[in-house]
Parts: structure tokens; C-alpha cells; sequence
């Protein structure tokens, strides 16, 4: 079984969308494309015009460090470093000044409301307070794309809200593309304007939240839930037009 099989997407820039699906469907493993972690034995992942799969390891490592910030489940903060050092850690990579590291740093850590805490070490922190780092650490570097792969699987549920509140802002307020993994259909719902769904690697929906609404008001619904139809699988992945990912 291929763990994505013939998967065919465009994302607008700004767009907040959520891949849904069971375990092992290819939710991660199409994530990990984006992120350029992973490379596709076949076919092309464009982002902003660029073919993922033709860079070299020294362009993908750039493109994952100025163009994508990822969120993880496990949160993944050092944890012999400080919050404060957490989150200026990509910029060292990106070669970005000492003096405007820390500040940046101690203004996205202010955005997700940890001024107070830039001195704690990650097992300090509540698991809320933890993914409110890895979000400022994910977002340090203004990138274009936030990747996130269950941000709230850890997380209980008001906590979880809090995160998602914020990834909803940034998405808003930034006009970030916000591509984000999950199992749970009500926070699809509630945050992602689209909602594609996967089983074994393969395409079974793609649904954006205009024609879930009208799909419910022709039922007469007051509250729209995407359904897992079948809508279309594509056999190949082929590059898309500049500005899109496919």
C-alpha cells in the first residue's frame, strides 16, 4: 500500500484547511510532503512555484526554515534550553542578528501570552503552555505556511480551544496557509474553511465550508456536517499554477 496514492490538491494562499482521516490514511505522510521532510517517488509538490521534489537537501533545508512552520503533537521544545531560547533557535539557523533574535523572540512569546515565562525550561510548563511555545517557535521566522499535526491531540479540550483560537488568528490576521491534520471532525469543522478527507493514502473528499452550508440548508439544517462521500480519486499529481500547492 502507498502511503499517498495518487493524491491531486491546490491550496489558495490564506486558506485554512484540515486533512481528515483515520489512522494510517496518509494524513501525516502527505504533511510530511509539504514540509518537505519526506520526497515523492512520483509526481511534484509545488509551493509558491517551486517544485519540492527537484531541490537540493541545502534548498529544501532553506525552504523549511523560511517558507513552513510546523507545529507538532509532542510539542518538541529542548529541554535543556529556556522558552525564550526554544523559540530563537530557528533564527540562529537563519543567521539573523543576536540583538533582533531576542526580540522577535520576546514578542511572539507576548503574542501567545508567555512574557511571563521566558525563562522557564519546557518541564515547567503546562502541556497548554508548552504548544503556545512551539507555536511561537513555528511562527518566529514569518513563514508563509503553518503546518500542523494534531495541535491539540495532547491538549484538553479548553486548552485545546485556546491553541486553536490562536491558529485561527494567525491565519486571519497574517493571512497565513494553515494546513492542518487531525481526527476530529467537530474542529475541522469549527476552524478550517475546507476539509479534505483521505483513507489508505488515497483522495475521498474535498469539501469547503460554502458548500457544506448549502448542502444543509437544502436539508434544511441549521448546523452543516461534512460527510465522508466519495467525491473524486486522481490518478497523478501534477504541477499546478504559481502561488498554489498541489
Amino acid at each position: 500500500m502507498r502511503a499517498v496514492d495518487g493524491i491531486s490538491i491546490d491550496i489558495r494562499a490564506g486558506e485554512f484547511v484540515a486533512l481528515l482521516g483515520a489512522s494510517g490514511s496518509g494524513k501525516s505522510s502527505l504533511l510530511n510532503l509539504v514540509a518537505g521532510l519526506d520526497r515523492p517517488t512520483s509526481g511534484a509538490v509545488i509551493i509558491h512555484g517551486s517544485n519540492l521534489a527537484s531541490l537540493s537537501r541545502e534548498e529544501l533545508a532553506k525552504y523549511r526554515l523560511h517558507t513552513v512552520g510546523m507545529v507538532f503533537q509532542s510539542f518538541n521544545l529542548i529541554p535543556s534550553m529556556s522558552l525564550l531560547e526554544n523559540v530563537e533557535l530557528p533564527m540562529r539557523f537563519a543567521e539573523v542578528d543576536r540583538g533582533e533574535r531576542s526580540s522577535r523572540a520576546r514578542q511572539a512569546l507576548e503574542r501567545v501570552g508567555l512574557s511571563g515565562r521566558l525563562a522557564h525550561r519546557p518541564m515547567e510548563l503546562s502541556g497548554g503552555e508548552q504548544q503556545r511555545a512551539s507555536l511561537a517557535r513555528a511562527l518566529i521566522n514569518r513563514p508563509k505556511l503553518l503546518l500542523a499535526d494534531e495541535p491539540t491531540g495532547n491538549l484538553d479540550s479548553r486548552t485545546g480551544t485556546e491553541i486553536m483560537e490562536l491558529i485561527r488568528s494567525f491565519n486571519q490576521s497574517l493571512g497565513m496557509t494553515v494546513l492542518m491534520v487531525t481526527h476530529e471532525q467537530a474542529l475541522a469543522e469549527r476552524y478550517a474553511a475546507r476539509m479534505v478527507h483521505l483513507a489508505d493514502g488515497r483522495l475521498l473528499g474535498d469539501v469547503s465550508r460554502d458548500d457544506a452550508s448549502e448542502n444543509a440548508a437544502s436539508r434544511g439544517e441549521d448546523e452543516p456536517r461534512i460527510q465522508n462521500e466519495v467525491d473524486e480519486i486522481v490518478p497523478d499529481i501534477s504541477p499546478g499554477p504559481r502561488g498554489e500547492t498541489r
